[in-house]
């Protein structure tokens, strides 16, 4: 899991998404100690994180080139997803103007978790990237709201931030929006 932000806003919505794909392979409970030592944020840089990967015997692949935000006909869709052994999930956002729906996906069983209205910021990652983002927003965004300039600003901090804090998000990201109103109907 990485970091998908978006501001979905009455006129205009904006999501990013890093393009970071780390796969780990090895023994099940040092996959997990690694998986939760770098999601907890106590592995600050990439180099940090081979080496700790190195040290518990586990074979570590990064890439950077995984889209995870996108436009599809008017509507931004973001994704984030982990894997523990055989079982997966991923979270999906789908964002117009005015509206945005979260899904989640686990074991193959799809449903809608979250729906809500214009104005706001959404963010899915793990727990650090979130609480990088969430720290953003809160510095930066002023409580009666604020231009779409103004998100879009702080779309683009968060991310940068987030990238240089933890090696879960690469530096490198995509950013989409829309201007489209686009009903986004029940899912699940």
């Amino acid at each position: 899991m990485s970091l998908v932000i978006a501001f979905c806003g009455k006129d205009r919505s904006f999501m990013a998404g890093d393009r970071r794909e780390i796969c780990f392979r090895g023994d099940d409970l040092c996959t997990r100690t690694l998986e939760d030592e770098l999601y907890s944020g106590r592995i600050k840089s990439k180099e940090a994180l081979h080496e700790r990967a190195r040290e518990l015997g586990i074979e570590l692949w990064i890439h950077d080139d995984r889209c995870k935000a996108w436009e599809e006909e008017g509507i931004l869709i973001g994704q984030v997803s982990e894997r523990d052994g055989l079982s997966a999930r991923s979270r999906k956002l789908h964002v117009s103007c005015g509206h945005f729906v979260i899904t989640e996906v686990l074991d193959g069983r799809k449903k809608e978790v979250a729906r809500g209205c214009a104005s706001r910021f959404i963010v899915l990652g793990n727990r650090t990237t979130q609480d990088i983002a969430h720290r953003c927003i809160r510095s930066h965004w002023k409580e009666t709201g604020g231009t779409p300039a103004d998100a879009l600003r702080i779309i683009i901090l968060a991310m940068e931030e987030a990238a240089s804090l933890t090696p879960s998000v690469s530096a490198t990201y995509t950013l989409v929006q829309t201007m489209a109103k686009t009903w986004l109907p029940p899912i699940g």
